[in-house]
């Protein structure tokens, strides 16, 4: 109530009382009195009822005349440039390797002392240990995705530092970065460089180096033209006929073909995949052919609330660099000049256990065996095997502390063996 109202009924109220007091007031004027009373509070009480809807008026009026609020901003994974969106990432990866051989030695420039590499394994000699440090598998990558109708374009391209021939250890260490995969999809199509379609790369194994038992694995990544329907993949992929006595033949005509299917679910997933391949090579007057084949099983399979077996079974002949690391190749050149396609077996299992809080162990086995032709030279690698146990602990989000052990044994048609031990302590922070 106003300020005037309650003024108006107080002097009202007192005049009244007034009048009533007075004996020679009459009925009829303190009734007028009331009634003149009543009226001015009508008017007082009207009068604020005017200016409450006025002022309500121009409060809707200002909310209507307003501009509507901006939409929260979505999160994105990566940022816009332009349509595009944009991701950058990556690790850092620093590892400390302590490397005992029992036969020879390995070259200081040799990429066999940054990661285990079956085939590198010497035979014969004095045996050596070294220690190395190195960041060389420190990596990083560039997602590019843009909407494309009722699809989209996406571009991926990725490179680390292993493998270079530009760097040194005597002054600076600088090392220069080499591609690992760079490729473009739309739709069901991949075009590119990527891992190939004949391996699944859920299965290979959690470890503190770079890379655990590829001795028996499917490890390649190559350029492709690659479809994908549902479970099945289809891929014509980048062909090369490496041979045991005649070196790397780059002169194939038919690209190798990939089949490939997929299942998953709750247990984790299981890929079934084929090859064929064209082996050939150019010695001039003569081309000679031969055929090449494989058939693979691997996958990821959850076992109990966080365990989980990785495993990789794989044969053929004139499989070769798919397996292994190119631990044997994919044909041999009888003395008659014809191609002989190798054949050979491998594979490996491995288990994930995750204790504590942060913190996790891996470990398992790995092997390939080569059904060599008897005209090789006694020297010519017949089998490779290892095994490994690794320890890995988050000690900060996305920063990994791990220490690993691995024995690797590689024995030749003569039953000579090499084996080499190392044990290597990593840090890793991912981007």
């Amino acid at each position: 109530m106003s300020r005037s109202v309650r003024t108006v009924l107080l002097s009202t109220a007192a005049a009244i009382f007034a009048l009533g007091a007075s004996a020679d007031a009459s009925m009829e004027e303190r009734v007028a009195a009331l009634e003149e009373m009543v009226a001015t509070l009508k008017a007082e009480l009207a009068a604020e009822k005017a200016k409450t809807d006025e002022s309500i008026v121009r409060i809707e009026k200002s909310v209507a005349e307003a501009p509507a609020a901006a939409p929260a901003p979505q999160k994105t994974d990566g940022f816009l440039v332009g349509d595009t969106t944009l991701k950058f990432g990556g690790f850092i990866d620093a590892d400390i390797h302590v490397t005992s051989l029992t036969d020879g030695g390995i070259a200081s420039t040799s990429i066999a002392r940054d990661f285990y590499i079956p085939g590198a394994i010497p035979i014969g000699g004095d045996g050596t240990t070294f220690t190395d440090f190195t960041a060389e598998p420190s990596r990083f990558f560039l997602a590019a995705s843009k909407p494309v109708g009722d699809g989209k374009v996406e571009g991926y391209i990725e490179m680390d530092f292993l493998g270079s021939g530009q760097g040194n250890e005597l002054v600076s260490n600088s090392y220069s970065p080499r591609l690992r995969r760079a490729f473009v999809k739309y739709g069901n199509w991949l075009v590119g460089q990527e891992w190939s379609t004949f391996q699944n790369t859920s299965a290979i194994p959690e470890s503190a180096s770079f890379l655990a038992l590829p001795d028996g694995m499917i490890f390649i990544r190559q350029p492709q033209v690659r479809y994908t329907n549902g479970n099945w993949m289809f891929a014509l992929e980048n062909p090369n006929t490496t041979t045991l006595n005649a070196g790397s033949r780059d002169e194939n005509i038919i690209p190798d073909v990939v089949a490939r299917y997929n299942l998953s679910g709750e247990f984790g997933n299981v890929s079934v995949s084929g090859i064929a391949r064209q082996l050939r090579a150019d010695f001039g007057p003569t081309e000679e052919e031969s055929f090449g084949y494989g058939l693979s099983v691997s996958g990821k399979v959850n076992m109990g609330a966080k365990d989980d077996v990785r495993f990789n079974l794989v044969g053929g002949e004139g499989i070769g660099r798919y397996v292994g690391l190119a631990a044997s190749r994919s044909v041999a050149v009888d003395p008659n000049g014809a191609l002989d396609a190798i054949p050979s077996v491998g594979g490996f299992v491995a288990w994930r256990h995750p204790f504590g809080e942060t913190a996790r162990f891996s470990g398992g086995y790995s092997g390939l065996f080569v059904d060599n032709p008897g005209y090789l030279p006694m020297t010519t690698t017949k089998s490779v095997q290892s095994v490994f146990g690794a320890i890995l602990w988050d000690v900060a989000p996305k920063v990994t502390l791990g220490v690993e052990l691995m024995q690797g044994t590689r024995e030749d048609e003569s039953g000579n063996k090499g084996d080499m031990t190392r044990f290597t302590f990593s840090t890793k922070y991912a981007f």
